[in-house]
């Protein structure tokens, strides 16, 4: 039977624990700078609120304002709903960490451009919350929206709850980092697998969790797109960055065509 993933080897430090630990460094910076940009507009609520209604208005010319008609639906079915819930809450940090490890340790190039991609996703989408902070559907219960994930987990996301002090940006709505971050580590793993059923499952991973954001109230369809949009500009700067590392003859690990 074939290995799901190419050149599956045992664990390795890549270029030894300096080099892992630089790796931490890096994304410790990156949220670092989050958590900056989140102090700067957390507290402008007035202007997120308008923003959000920006949103709808821009949807509904377009005949796009579905959502609270999908979440009634889905709403229906509280078990559906308690697993999108908890796949909201727990899938952005679990999965992306465990799949940025396994890049790191097994597929060191496709590793590389990844980090690259995430880290100027991150950047990126900083530049959107700090532009046009945006308030989150399920903020909005005029509009036929629900807190889902409240609901279903028992988890408050609320503006004033301490757990948003301590970890969410409350009107970081645009774009979707959720779906910015499947589209980061889906790609490289996608590209990665060699058994069919698992590329599927990774090609899979991005709508999934576009429609997990939309169904509990947090994203916009338009913030679904805009985080796409991200990951393909990011990408695109990260292979551009490789290509210019290569030209200058700098370092590269083996495989960085992955």
């Amino acid at each position: 039977m074939a290995a799901p993933f190419v050149n599956l080897r045992r664990p390795r430090f890549w270029a030894g624990r300096r080099h892992f630990l630089l790796q931490l460094l890096y994304f410790g910076l990156a949220y670092l700078a989050y958590r900056i940009v989140r102090g700067l507009v957390a507290d402008d609520g007035t202007l997120a609120f308008q923003h959000a209604r920006e949103v709808i208005a821009f949807e509904r010319s377009l005949h796009l304002f579905i959502e609270p008609t999908i979440q009634r639906a889905v709403s229906s079915v509280p078990t559906v709903m308690g697993i999108l819930g908890w796949l909201y809450v727990n899938a952005q940090f679990t999965i992306t960490v465990g799949a940025m490890l396994f890049l790191y340790f097994y597929r060191p190039g496709a590793y590389l451009r990844a980090r690259d991609t995430l880290l100027l996703a991150m950047g990126l989408a900083l530049i959107g919350y700090a532009l046009y902070p945006t308030a989150p559907p399920r903020f909005l219960p005029e509009w036929g929206f629900v807190d889902s994930v409240s609901d279903v987990t028992g988890l408050h996301l609320s503006q004033s709850s301490a757990l948003f002090s301590d970890f969410f940006n409350p009107y970081a709505a645009i774009p979707s980092m959720h779906v910015a971050f499947a589209l980061c580590i889906a790609i490289p793993l996608a590209r990665s697998c060699k058994h069919r059923l698992a590329k599927g499952l990774w090609l899979a991973y991005p709508p999934l969790i576009a429609f997990v954001v939309v169904v509990t109230g947090n994203h916009f369809i338009l913030d679904v797109c805009l985080g796409v949009l991200t990951t393909l500009l990011a990408r695109s700067l990260a292979e551009l960055a490789q290509r210019l590392r290569q030209q200058a003859g700098g370092p590269l690990p083996a495989h960085a065509t992955g």
